[in-house]
């Protein structure tokens, strides 16, 4: 009956220890997934701000690139909002401008933003957001 109990008792204890493993895992798994959103609010939120902008190619690279005004606030605004993202890489912006044809009547630039971050005791992880911003009719 002692054996009983010990086996039962060691059954148990393997469980528990499994179950705690799992919490581990999963409080790991949701603290990478809001690293990963807030990775996308920032990336969306310059978008934005390049969206209200005048848009042109000039005004685009001057404010936005990566000694920009705007690129400058919105730098600020997030800053600290990643874990190590101040040490694997700054966040970087490129604006690409596109011919726009003979038949286009706008100017496209394309835009690549490219967010960097480290949590504790992670890799190094990256998102990168495209987008295409057309110049404004006027």
């Amino acid at each position: 009956m002692l054996l009983e109990a010990l086996v039962a008792l060691l059954i148990f204890s393997v469980g528990v220890l499994g179950l705690i493993g799992l919490q581990a895992t999963s409080v790991k798994q949701a603290a990478a997934a809001e690293y990963r959103s807030t990775a996308v609010l920032q990336a969306n939120d310059l978008v934005s701000r390049m969206w209200v902008s005048d848009r042109t190619d000039a005004i685009l690279q001057a404010q936005f690139a990566s000694t920009g005004d705007g690129y400058k606030a919105w730098q600020a605004a997030w800053a600290n909002a990643l874990p190590g993202s101040d040490v694997v890489a700054p966040p970087t912006v490129t604006i690409t401008s596109q011919d726009k044809g003979a038949t286009a009547s706008l100017g496209t630039n394309l835009v690549s933003i490219t967010i960097n971050w480290k949590a504790p005791g992670d890799d190094p992880r990256k998102y990168t957001l495209m987008a295409r911003l057309d110049q404004p009719q006027k």
